[in-house]
């Protein structure tokens, strides 16, 4: 069937796929009649509240996902969109209703990502405090610091980001130089972090600085929140080349942290870290986080193309078709986990590994049905120019296929490794 003549097997086998990426996730233990409700609840509250908030990813911003550093109007439309689905019970649809979420399961929260998509609705201002930082400050921050920041980043009051990635760090995270020292009943952090997104509009960033040096690397680092309008915090934005600017470098001179914003203990900041990549990939790999696009649109777009005939192209159709469904049912065993009450762990890596691969896919396809036309600026570009970033965001893949080689694997660690060294002795 998916290699027949004409579109119409490619419309039929793109509605199967959904109305979005995300949609390759089935309902893993979510009774279909409950599933069926509650996207229907979501349907109508988003057909009834969108309308003025409404976004094209594909022509509203040259970043696709956060807001360019020239685009203010962006931001204040993404605060007020976040104030309006706080207000209606809809944000931190995933957090546990003692923390002012709504308690949804991961289920509920794939379907919420499927209907924002298909509605129009703006990307979350604050995605990566819901996403991520949040989680981890349940798991690992204490009560005053869960008081403290947990509901201004449901309202959309306070914005976060993520200060990890170095210019000597990125790939490998656990080897960062930012470095906190103490400083009276606080920290003086000093250090180059770049890649961070969002952090021109920021108000809070949480950060991984070498607090020990004759400690291994992943021994050594410690967890903090930082202020990004403290002292000594400089953000420059970065141009990408959609030619948007939602990436920063953000430089640390001196900043001031006091040490009720350490989260964690002193020296064990890689073991919160962890939680904060296994929440991110999660999300990416599930497809919570939106990049604009999705599998059913680009076969709509090949099925009317006029390359629909064509045995070769179809074939790359094919290979798009089988391998989102793979990413589908990597997505249930990744809820399937979730849902006995696991953590997250290799099967969000997994699932971001995949992925970036359908991501990639999905590239080729559009390149392939539009021909001559792939070198002209179309609706279609801004989301070719965004998805090699797919294989960086959330590890590069390189990154987890090292992680899946070790811990799903059982494989040994490359050699030499410098795990066991203390970091003043491994060589930069």
């Amino acid at each position: 069937m998916l290699l027949g003549d004409g579109g119409v097997a490619w419309r039929a086998a793109s509605v199967r796929l959904g109305r979005s990426c995300g949609d390759t996730v089935r309902l893993v233990g979510h009774p279909a009649e409950a599933a069926a409700s509650f996207r229907a609840e979501v349907r109508d509250w988003l057909d009834r509240h969108v309308g003025p908030y409404r976004v094209d990813l594909t022509a509203d911003s040259a970043s696709l996902v956060f807001a360019d550093v020239s685009d203010s109007a962006y931001v204040d439309r993404g605060k007020a969109w976040q104030r309006l689905l706080h207000d209606a019970g809809w944000a931190g649809l995933g957090w546990p209703v003692e923390h002012g979420g709504r308690g949804a399961s991961m289920a509920e929260r794939v379907i919420w990502a499927q209907e924002s998509a298909a509605a129009g609705a703006p990307p979350g201002i604050n995605l990566l405090a819901e996403g991520i930082v949040g989680p981890t400050l349940m798991a690992h921050g204490d009560e005053q610091q869960q008081r403290r920041y947990l509901p201004p980043m449901l309202t959309g009051e306070e914005i976060w980001c993520q200060l990890f990635s170095e210019p000597d760090a990125g790939s490998d995270i656990a080897a960062v130089r930012t470095t906190a020292v103490r400083d009276g009943d606080g920290w003086r952090v000093d250090g180059h972090k770049t890649w961070t997104s969002a952090a021109h509009y920021a108000d809070f960033g949480v950060l991984l600085a070498r607090t020990d040096w004759d400690a291994p690397k992943h021994r050594g680092s410690t967890y903090f929140v930082v202020d990004l309008h403290a002292p000594g915090v400089t953000t420059r934005p970065l141009r990408q080349m959609t030619g948007g600017a939602a990436f920063n470098e953000v430089l640390l001179d001196g900043v001031p942290v006091p040490d009720p914003a350490r989260v964690g203990d002193v020296g064990e900041g890689w073991s919160v870290a962890r939680t904060t990549l296994w929440h991110e990939r999660l999300n990416l790999g599930l497809g919570l986080t939106r990049v604009g696009g999705g599998v059913g649109r680009v076969l709509d777009r090949f099925a009317a193309s006029p390359m629909a005939s064509d045995p070769v192209v179809r074939q790359t159709a094919a290979q798009l078709w089988i391998e989102s469904r793979c990413l589908g049912y990597l997505g249930e065993r990744a809820l399937a986990a979730l849902a006995e009450g696991g953590a997250p762990g290799p099967e969000g890596s997994v699932a971001k590994l995949a992925s970036a691969r359908v991501s990639r896919r999905c590239d080729e396809l559009l390149d392939a049905s539009r021909g001559a036309g792939a070198t002209v600026w179309d609706d279609d570009t801004l989301v070719q120019l965004w998805i090699p970033a797919t294989s960086i965001a959330g590890g590069t893949d390189e990154v987890l296929r090292s992680v899946l080689a070790e811990r799903v694997l059982g494989l040994p660690r490359s050699w030499p490794s410098d795990g066991d060294v203390p970091f003043r002795d491994v060589a930069h």
